[in-house]
């Protein structure tokens, strides 16, 4: 195949960190295509009018139409996009994060123009049943869940947390939870916690460990690092968010940290919530709450192993890189042939 997919994000200031990309690569190694980066940089993400997205792109596109197969698009929200009105090729839109339902969906004629829509929960496809869309797919994110081993919990006293997703703007150390995981650090002496960054606002993020004088228990990984090992040395891992929308319906490092046997801890609301209280495998936290999160570790801490077992049954059996491509080639197939 020949897809041409479209990226509605900027590329990462650390190459490897983004999972959007980390899906469009893989399913460029198995189907082949290019991709097209429809934000004309990273510092323009939270100015840039969505609905211009691509625009500065427009003339290459229109010619790469009448050679691709198909165009796919990857983006955290359902936006109205007038560039996919523009061209003539199928069209398959990738919802991320999830339908977030404080979000007015765009206009029916744009969405119904749309060949497939992919969201990650049955949840995301029945609301969009509802407003009469029928050709929407649910498909997960995979990992390469070979690269992680259970393994046992790490040696010795304390409570080792991972903090994935880190923030693009300063707003975010409070809307993703950044600002109340280093408040229960302080309250809780003998958790210990490493933060997987981005490459952006470290200045910010140390400031905040130093007022605090957290600086012998947090740890910053801002380059490429080996996940496999990092999940080894963890107890658990973490992405919070306030509001829905901001990160990745199944963010990857929770996904990592289950392959790995490592519970997780998500927010009330976010897509991945439902599956952890079904499943077991962690803490669902009601509100971003200091005292909702000292008592959710500690609930956790006390039937570690319990949560531990569950999550290495789930991580190992329900994300994997071959089901996510398997779902992509059906789909695929059903709109080219």
């Amino acid at each position: 195949m020949n897809n041409l997919y479209h990226l509605t994000t900027s590329p990462p200031v650390l190459p490897g960190s983004d999972a959007m990309v980390q899906e469009v690569e893989l399913l460029r190694a198995r189907f082949g295509g290019q991709v097209v980066w429809l934000r004309p940089s990273w510092r323009t993400r939270a100015r840039y009018p969505r609905a211009l997205l691509g625009f500065h792109r427009l003339l290459a596109i229109r010619r790469q139409d009448a050679r691709v197969d198909l165009h796919h698009v990857y983006a955290p929200q359902l936006d109205w996009m007038p560039l996919l009105s523009l061209v003539k090729r199928p069209v398959v839109y990738t919802v991320a994060t999830g339908l977030d339902p404080g979000r007015r969906l765009p206009p029916l004629a744009f969405l119904r123009r749309l060949a497939a829509i992919v969201v990650p929960s049955e949840t995301d496809r029945e609301a969009l049943a509802r407003r009469g869309l029928a050709r929407v797919h649910v498909i997960r994110p995979g990992i390469d869940v070979a690269r992680f081993a259970d393994s046992p919990a790490p040696a010795g006293p304390g409570f080792a947390l991972l903090s994935g997703s880190a923030p693009w703007t300063a707003e975010q150390f409070q809307t993703k939870g950044v600002d109340l995981l280093l408040e229960a650090a302080r309250e809780m002496p003998d958790v210990r916690l490493v933060f997987l960054w981005r490459g952006v606002l470290l200045p910010e993020l140390l400031a905040r460990v130093q007022k605090l004088g957290l600086s012998d228990r947090v740890e910053i990984l801002h380059d490429w690092v080996d996940v496999s090992r990092v999940m080894a040395g963890v107890h658990a891992a973490a992405v919070l968010t306030g509001r829905r929308g901001l990160v990745k319906a199944y963010p990857h490092s929770l996904l990592e940290a289950l392959a790995a046997g490592r519970p997780v801890f998500v927010s009330r609301g976010d897509p991945m919530a439902a599956y952890v209280e079904e499943t077991g495998c962690g803490r669902v936290l009601a509100r971003l709450d200091r005292a909702e999160l000292v008592a959710a570790i500690g609930a956790l801490r006390q039937g570690y192993e319990r949560y531990r077992k569950s999550a290495a049954e789930v991580g190992q059996r329900d994300f994997s890189q071959e089901e996510f491509v398997a779902a992509h080639r059906r789909l695929y197939r059903t709109l080219v042939g």
